[in-house]
C-alpha cells in the first residue's frame, strides 16, 4: 500500500501506541500489538487524514487498491482493528463511525518530537440502540469477548454455555455493543427467560423484531424477514426452552446467511452450524497461606468481590489477613459472578468475617443435600439458598411471594397482589426496597415506568423451595384482569408496534396467570374473565393465534351462570374474529361472531353491538356476500346514531361507505367515505376490528375519486394513506391500503406504479405469512402479465391464485380477477370460454352484490360478443350503450370513458363517425383539469382520428 504523505518520518505516535510505517509495526509501550494486514493498512490510511471523515468506500479503494470488495469485509478489519487497540475502553477514543458516513480518526498524532498534528474533534453521538445497557465496568472478560467476538465473525453462531450466574448475559451484552458498529447498529436481544411455553420464543422474537405473529406457522414470515438481512441477535436464557430456541436457531442460520446468532445456555443447543463457548468461571487465588494482598488483587473473582462491596458501602483496607479470607469466599463460590455479587452486598451489613462464616455454613449444607445435582447447579443453588437465609422474615415472605410474578412486575401491582393481613403496604414498601438492595429483585425502566422482575434462577428457586398457594395466584390473576380492563382498550389505539412493545412484557403475567387458571387446582372462573380482557392485548398486539388458544380454552370452561354474560360476548368476537383471519370465512367464525351479536342484543349493549356490527361486516365482505355486508353497515349507522358519539359515528360511516363503493352507489359513497375520512371522531387510529376503518374509507375515497373523474386527486390520496398505515406499523393496514392503491395504479395504465405496489403487498404478505393475501397478490402478478403480452402465463397464474382464494373463502376481489381472466382468454382466442365467464361473472355480481364492477362486465359482454365467430354486433352495441347509461346513472366516470372508447369505436365503423365523436367529446366532460390516465389520452387519440375522417 502507498504511504501517505509525510510518511518519511520515522514514525508516528498516538495515545500509548508507536507506528512504524515503513516496518508495518504498531507498538505499545513497547510491545508489539498483533495487527492483520489490512487493518494495519485501514490503520495507515484513517491516520493520514486524522479528524476527517473518510468514507467506506474510499477506505476500501486504499486498503484494497483495484479489487471489488464487500463492505462487510471492511467493517470486519475495522472491528479487528479496534479491540487491538482497546478503542473505547477505559475512555480511550481513536475510531469513530458516522453511521452512513464512514470513519473518522480522533486521537492527536504526533510525529517524532512534533506535537499532536490536530485538534481531535469533538465526540460524534452514535445513533440509539435496543440492547439492555452493558456493565459500566466488566472485570477478567476483556479476553473473553475479544475470543467470542473473533468467533461469531468468523462461524456466524456462537452458544456460550455455562452454569447460572457465571455472567453469560453480561458478556453476551458486551459482545453485542462492542460488535454494533460492525452490523450498523442492527442488534436485537431477545430475553427467553420470562418464558413458559417453548411456542412463545418465536413469538418473542417477532415481537422484538416488530413483526405480529399472524398465523398458525410463523417460522415463514420469520425467516422471510431475516433472509436478506445483516444482523446480530442474541437469544438469552435458553436453557428452560432448549428445544424450542435450538430449531428456530438453526433454521435462521440455514435460511439467513447474513444474521450472526449469539445464544447463551446452561447447556448446548446441539445442532449443526453451533460454536460452543464454555464460559470458565473468573479465576480465583489458589489455597496458599502465602498469599499476599498485591498478589490477590491480580485474580478477576477478587477484584469484582472488592468492587461489589465497596459499592454496597463496605470499607474495607485489604491486608494480606483479610486478603485470605476474600480468597477463601470466592473459592467457596467457584468464581461465579452473580454468587460473589450476591455474597459482596452482604459485607456491609455482616462485615467480611461473618460473611464467611454465614458462606460457609449454609453451602455445607445445601451440598450435602444435592449429591445428585450437576456441579454447575450446586455452587448457584447453594448461593441462592444462603442468600435467602440472609434475608428477614419479612423479606423472605414477600420474595417468596413475589414469585408469582412471571417477568416484570410494577409497584403497584405488588402492592395489589403481595399484601394480606400479615403484610401491610408499608412493609411491602420497605421489603421490596431492600431486596433491590440486596440483589434479589432487579429493577428496570421500561419508558416512563420502573418495572421490576426476579432473575429465573431466584423465581425457579422458591418455586421449588415453596410453590405459591391459590389465594395468592388468585389475587395475580384478578389483578391483571383488572388491570387489562383498565388498559386494554387503550392498546388498540397505540399508533406504533414499538410503542405497544413497551406492554409486552405484561403479557408474560398474563399468560402465567391464564395457564394456572385453566390448570389442575385454578380458578376457571377468574380465567374466563382474563381471557375476555386479554383479547383486545392480543388483537392489539397482532397475535391472533394465541386469542384464538385462549378464547376456545375460556368458552369450553364457561359455566351456565356465565352463559350470555359480557365475557362470553367478548369470547366469542375474539373467537370469530381470529378464526376469520387465520382460518378465512369458516361456519365455525360465521357461528362465533353471530353468537356474540345476538348476546350483545339480548343485553342492549350498544357500544358492543357497534363493534360486532363491524365485525360481522368484515366477515361477510371478505366472504364476498356484499348485500349481507351492506345491511350489517345499515345497522351500525343506526346503532352509531343511538350512541351519539363522533367516534362511533364515523366508524358506521367507514363501514356504509365502503359498502355503498361496491356496491356501485358512487355518489352517496363519496359522500359517506369523505365523513370517515376527515369528518369529527376520525382523529384516533384504531386497530381493535383486526385494522384501521379511517385509513380504510382513506383509500375507498381515493378509488371513488378516479371513478368520478379526479384521477391525480385519486393518486395523492392514494399515496398518502398508504404512507399512512406504514407509519402506523399494521400490517394488515397496510396491506389493505396497497392492494386498493394497486387497483388505481391499474386502473390509470400505470403498470410501473402498480408492480412497485404490489411487489411491497407480497413483500409484507409473506414476512407475516397472510396466506389469502399472497394468493391476492399472485392475481395481480397475473394481470399485469396479460397486459404486458403473456396472456398464457397471466391467465394461469389468476386460474390457481382465484382456486386458492376459494378455499380459503376470501372472494372479496373475485370479480375482479374475472375480468382480468376474461381479458386473457380473449387475447388467447379463447372466446367461448371468455363468454361463459363473463356470463357467469354477471350472475354472481347480481347475487352477491358487488355492483361496482357491473359497468365493466357489460363493456366486457359487448367485446367478447365483437370477437366471436361470427361477431353479434347488434347485441355488442346493446351492451355497450348499457353500460355507458349504467355508468352515467351512478356517478362513474371512469368506467362511462372506457365505454364510450369501445363504442364511439364501434360507431365508427359503423360509418357513424359524428355520433361516436360527440359520445367521445361527453365522456371526457367533467374530468378534473390536468387529469391523466390511460383512457383520457386513448380517448384523445380517437377523436383526433375521427375528426381527420
Amino acid at each position: 500500500m502507498t504511504e501517505p504523505a509525510g510518511a518519511a518520518t520515522p514514525t508516528l505516535s498516538f495515545g500509548p501506541f508507536t507506528v512504524t510505517p515503513h516496518e508495518r509495526l504498531v507498538t505499545r509501550d513497547g510491545v508489539t500489538v498483533p495487527l492483520g494486514a489490512k487493518a494495519f493498512d485501514a490503520l495507515i490510511a484513517l491516520m493520514s487524514r486524522p479528524n476527517e471523515v473518510v468514507s467506506k468506500w474510499d477506505l476500501i479503494a486504499q486498503v484494497w487498491p483495484g479489487m471489488n470488495v464487500d463492505e462487510a469485509n471492511l467493517r470486519f478489519h475495522v472491528a479487528a482493528l479496534r479491540k487491538a487497540l482497546g478503542d473505547g475502553k477505559d475512555g480511550a477514543r481513536y475510531i469513530t463511525t458516522l453511521s452512513g458516513r464512514g470513519y473518522c480518526f480522533v486521537a492527536p498524532i504526533s510525529r517524532g518530537d512534533i506535537p499532536a498534528l490536530r485538534r481531535p474533534a469533538p465526540a460524534m453521538e452514535l445513533p440509539p440502540v435496543k440492547l439492555p445497557n452493558r456493565l459500566q465496568r466488566m472485570i477478567g472478560r476483556d479476553e473473553v469477548v475479544a475470543a467470542i467476538s473473533d468467533k461469531l465473525l468468523t462461524s456466524r453462531f456462537v452458544t456460550i454455555i455455562g452454569p447460572g450466574g457465571v455472567g453469560k448475559t453480561a458478556v453476551a451484552i458486551a459482545i453485542a455493543h462492542d460488535l454494533l458498529e460492525t452490523f450498523s447498529d442492527a442488534a436485537h436481544f431477545v430475553d427467553l427467560a420470562a418464558l413458559s411455553d417453548p411456542d412463545l420464543v418465536i413469538t418473542s422474537i417477532l415481537l422484538m423484531l416488530g413483526l405480529p405473529a399472524q398465523s398458525d406457522d410463523p417460522l415463514p414470515a420469520l425467516l422471510a424477514h431475516l433472509r436478506d438481512k445483516r444482523m446480530l441477535l442474541i437469544l438469552d436464557n435458553c436453557e428452560h426452552v432448549i428445544g424450542a430456541a435450538a430449531s428456530l436457531a438453526v433454521e435462521i442460520f440455514h435460511a439467513a446467511p447474513h444474521v450472526h446468532i449469539l445464544a447463551t445456555s446452561r447447556e448446548a443447543l446441539r445442532v449443526e452450524g453451533e460454536q460452543v463457548y464454555r464460559l470458565a468461571p473468573l479465576a480465583v487465588p489458589p489455597e496458599d497461606s502465602r498469599l499476599t494482598a498485591a498478589a490477590a488483587q491480580s485474580y478477576p473473582a477478587l477484584q469484582l468481590f472488592l468492587e461489589r462491596a465497596s459499592a454496597g458501602g463496605a470499607r474495607i483496607v485489604l491486608d494480606d489477613a483479610n486478603a485470605a479470607i476474600v480468597a477463601q469466599i470466592c473459592r467457596k463460590l467457584d468464581g461465579m459472578a452473580l454468587a460473589i455479587e450476591l455474597a459482596a452486598g452482604r459485607v456491609e451489613a455482616y462485615g467480611l468475617a461473618q460473611t464467611a462464616a454465614l458462606l460457609d455454613d449454609r453451602l455445607n449444607l445445601l451440598w450435602h443435600g444435592q449429591r445428585t445435582a450437576p456441579p454447575r447447579q450446586k455452587t448457584l443453588q447453594a448461593t441462592l439458598d444462603w442468600s435467602y437465609g440472609l434475608l428477614s422474615d419479612v423479606e423472605r415472605l414477600v420474595l417468596r411471594r413475589l414469585a408469582v410474578f412471571a417477568g416484570h412486575f410494577t409497584i403497584d401491582a405488588a402492592l395489589e397482589v403481595v399484601p394480606d393481613e400479615h403484610i401491610d403496604r408499608g412493609r411491602l414498601f420497605d421489603a421490596v426496597d431492600s431486596l433491590v438492595a440486596k440483589s434479589m429483585v432487579a429493577p428496570r425502566p421500561i419508558g416512563a415506568m420502573m418495572r421490576y422482575r426476579l432473575l429465573d434462577t431466584t423465581r425457579a428457586y422458591l418455586l421449588e423451595l415453596e410453590p405459591y398457594d391459590a389465594a395468592l395466584a388468585a389475587r395475580h390473576a384478578l389483578y391483571y384482569q383488572r388491570w387489562l380492563e383498565r388498559a386494554g382498550t387503550t392498546w388498540a389505539i397505540v399508533p406504533n408496534a414499538d410503542e405497544r412493545a413497551v406492554h409486552f412484557s405484561a403479557l408474560h403475567n398474563v399468560r402465567a396467570a391464564l395457564e394456572w387458571c385453566f390448570g389442575a387446582g385454578g380458578d376457571a372462573s377468574i380465567g374466563v374473565a382474563l381471557a375476555a380482557a386479554a383479547a383486545p392485548i392480543f388483537l392489539a398486539m397482532s397475535l391472533l393465534i394465541e386469542c384464538r388458544r385462549w378464547s376456545e380454552r375460556a368458552l369450553v370452561a364457561i359455566d351456565r351462570a356465565s352463559r350470555d354474560s359480557g365475557e362470553e360476548m367478548h369470547l366469542q368476537a375474539a373467537l370469530g374474529l381470529t378464526l376469520m383471519f387465520t382460518r378465512g370465512g369458516s361456519e365455525a367464525a360465521r357461528s362465533a361472531l353471530s353468537r356474540s351479536l345476538a348476546i350483545a342484543r339480548a343485553r342492549d349493549d350498544e357500544i358492543n353491538q357497534l363493534q360486532l356490527l363491524g365485525r360481522m361486516h368484515i366477515f361477510h365482505e371478505r366472504m364476498g356476500e356484499f348485500d349481507a355486508a351492506l345491511n350489517y353497515a345499515q345497522q351500525s349507522v343506526s346503532v352509531a346514531k343511538s350512541l351519539g358519539d363522533a367516534a362511533s359515528i364515523a366508524l358506521a360511516h367507514s363501514l356504509l361507505g365502503v359498502s355503498l363503493h361496491l356496491a356501485g352507489e358512487h355518489r352517496d359513497a363519496l359522500k359517506v367515505v369523505e365523513l370517515a375520512w376527515n369528518g369529527p371522531g376520525t382523529e384516533r387510529v384504531s386497530t381493535v376490528y383486526g385494522f384501521d376503518h379511517r385509513n380504510r374509507a382513506g383509500i375507498t375515497l381515493a378509488r371513488e375519486l378516479w371513478l368520478q373523474g379526479s384521477p391525480a386527486d385519486a393518486l395523492t390520496l392514494a399515496r398518502q394513506t398508504v404512507a399512512e398505515a406504514a407509519q402506523m406499523d399494521h400490517p394488515i393496514t397496510l396491506c389493505i391500503a396497497l392492494i386498493w392503491a394497486v387497483s388505481i395504479d391499474l386502473w390509470s395504465g400505470d403498470l410501473e406504479g402498480a408492480e412497485e405496489n404490489i411487489d411491497r403487498f407480497i413483500a409484507h404478505a409473506q414476512s407475516r405469512s397472510m396466506g389469502p393475501y399472497l394468493a391476492v397478490g399472485r392475481g395481480v402478478k397475473g394481470e399485469l402479465a396479460i397486459r404486458r403480452g403473456d396472456a398464457a402465463g397471466g391467465v394461469e397464474t389468476i386460474k390457481a391464485s382465484l382456486r386458492e382464494l376459494h378455499e380459503a373463502g376470501y372472494e372479496l376481489l373475485t370479480t375482479t380477477f374475472n375480468i382480468a381472466l376474461a381479458q386473457g382468454l380473449l387475447k388467447l382466442g379463447q372466446i367461448e370460454q371468455s363468454a361463459i365467464l363473463v356470463d357467469d361473472a354477471i350472475r354472481l355480481v347480481e347475487q352477491s352484490g358487488d355492483h361496482i364492477y357491473m359497468p365493466e362486465l357489460l363493456r366486457m359482454k359487448g367485446n367478447v360478443q365483437l370477437h366471436m365467430p361470427e361477431p353479434r354486433i347488434d347485441d355488442a352495441e346493446a351492451c355497450l350503450l348499457q353500460s355507458l347509461k349504467l355508468s352515467r346513472n351512478k356517478g362513474a366516470k371512469g368506467w362511462e370513458l372506457r365505454s364510450a372508447i369501445d363504442l364511439a369505436q364501434l360507431l365508427a365503423e359503423r360509418r357513424r363517425s359524428r355520433n361516436a365523436r360527440l359520445l367521445l367529446e361527453s365522456a371526457l366532460e367533467g374530468f378534473a383539469e390536468g387529469s391523466d390516465t390511460a383512457d383520457i389520452r386513448s380517448a384523445a387519440d380517437l377523436l383526433g382520428r375521427l375528426a381527420r375522417e
